[in-house]
């Protein structure tokens, strides 16, 4: 199991410059939808320089707080930071997360996304012009030869997924907040607590009660890449949930299904997207999983472990909220 119950003092993430216009300066993209679209994940703050020495033992020394019985002994070897997971040394390789056995070859992965994720939503301000272009030139690249293929190889490893049959041995089926659904079997316990926080916080909480009694579909393992990427989606490893329910009254979901309808889909304002309630969020949040509400390139139904991300940024994971 991957249960986090400590309440780690977090590793102090560089600083995070102010919101810029709702959005970002740095695009990175990842994260996944079940619609078969996927996603794509856009902090709303600039990520720091993903080179840097000081960053790279964040990341690394991240890594293991989150994963403590996979990853371990973070160490700066040989030029570069790095950990030990079942027996072989990963290097952060620029964001890489290479073994290192293809340091050499790092120029032709994508890093992986070490993002900056706000503990609230900034206060929404509308992306000006020169933002705007950015993140449509960001979405131009997805659909192009630029969008590099991420180096999978420290995840595919971690989760034991190397392809979709190994993907199959290690998903199970269970039934969460009342439906059933395919996930890792090394976050059971995760979603087990925050299905029990949940139902809990609805006994008192009558927007939680609501958006429980409302929820039409919940699903997580699907077996594919990120929308028009060549990225390895965390739907595939059976991490990410996506909660939807029965109408969004024309509210806004997922980035890409707005961009069908309207050019500038980054201006819709919060007020205008589905949003579970803040608590709902939180206890997620409070054990490991992210939620795509606050990335720039939205999507608001769903949430994926990744408790380095939260610690990275001083987001205790304990069970509490």
């Amino acid at each position: 199991m991957f249960l986090l119950t400590a309440s780690f003092s977090a590793l102090a993430p560089d600083p995070a410059p102010a919101p810029l216009d709702g959005a970002s300066k740095l695009l990175e993209s990842g994260g996944g939808a079940t619609s078969g679209t996927g996603a794509a994940e856009l902090t709303p703050f600039s990520s720091p320089a993903a080179n840097s020495t000081q960053r790279s033992e964040q990341v690394m020394r991240s890594l293991v707080k989150a994963y403590p019985k996979q990853v371990k002994n973070a160490a700066y070897i040989d030029g570069d930071w790095s950990v030990e997971m079942y027996g072989a040394r990963y290097f952060y390789a620029d964001g890489r997360l290479l073994p290192q056995s293809l340091r050499s070859s790092a120029a032709s992965y994508a890093p992986q996304p070490f993002y900056n994720y706000p503990k609230k939503q900034p206060q929404w301000k509308t992306p000006g012009k020169q933002e705007g272009e950015r993140l449509a030139q960001a979405a131009k690249q997805r659909r192009t030869a630029q969008s590099a293929r991420r180096a999978q190889h420290f995840y595919n490893d971690l989760w034991k997924v190397h392809n979709r049959a190994e993907a199959w041995e290690q998903v199970k089926t269970i039934k969460f907040l009342g439906r059933e659904i395919l996930v890792h079997r090394a976050i059971l316990e995760e979603l087990a607590l925050i299905e029990q926080k949940i139902n809990k916080e609805a006994r008192v909480n009558s927007q939680v009660k609501e958006w429980l009694d409302k929820i039409n579909s919940i699903s997580a393992w699907n077996w594919r890449n990120i929308a028009d990427t060549q990225s390895t989606s965390n739907h595939a490893y059976g991490i990410a949930v996506d909660i939807l329910p029965a109408s969004t009254r024309n509210l806004e979901t997922y980035w890409l299904w707005t961009a069908q309808k309207v050019e500038n889909w980054w201006s819709v304002p919060y007020s205008s997207r589905y949003q579970p309630p803040d608590a709902v969020i939180r206890i997620f949040e409070s054990y490991g999983f992210i939620w795509g509400g606050k990335w720039a390139f939205y999507d608001t139904m769903h949430f994926e472990y990744r408790p380095e991300i939260l610690i990275l940024n001083g987001i205790e994971i304990s069970g509490e909220y």
